[in-house]
């Protein structure tokens, strides 16, 4: 019975041992400043990457909205006023639009990755032959380095 009882003991002590043991203060601030030095080099990483994908589905969504403008010049036989802008894509316009068929986008208007409109100008100020397409970029401003056009550097 002894020997009973003295398992007993043994089994409890080990418990309070395993119940006791943990991390001290010092492990676990170690522990955060690794993670906080992790982070802070991983997340400029995925931010930039973040913006260049921004920046790609912009460029994308341009040539989609040249496609359809084309192919409203080729009906039409012009390109929507400045006026009537981008929605003459998915809304006839009231005026001077036969030959308009059905709406050349499938969905409204999409905004910039930002949340900007998309910036439509007939007669274009650079494309002169035709119309200037463009988003504001990051900043939401006209003008600077970072607004994704369809006309080239050269003609700024």
């Amino acid at each position: 019975m002894k020997s009973l009882a003295q398992d007993k003991k043994k089994h409890a002590c080990r418990r309070n041992a395993v119940k006791t043991s943990g991390f001290t203060l010092i492990e676990l601030l170690l522990v955060l400043v690794i993670l906080a030095t992790l982070a802070a080099v991983v997340t400029p990483k995925f931010t930039k990457r973040s913006e260049q994908a921004r920046i790609t589905a912009v460029k994308t969504q341009i040539s989609q909205f040249e496609v359809a403008l084309d192919t409203f010049q080729i009906d039409v036989g012009r390109f929507p006023t400045t006026a009537e802008g981008l929605r003459a894509l998915v809304e006839k316009p009231a005026s001077n639009a036969e030959g308009w068929l059905e709406a050349y986008l499938k969905r409204d208007i999409p905004k910039d990755a930002w949340g900007n409109e998309y910036v439509y100008r007939y007669p274009g100020q650079y494309n002169q032959d035709g119309y200037d397409l463009s988003s504001l970029g990051p900043d939401g401003k006209q003008g600077g380095d970072d607004d994704i056009t369809n006309w080239s550097e050269e003609r700024r």
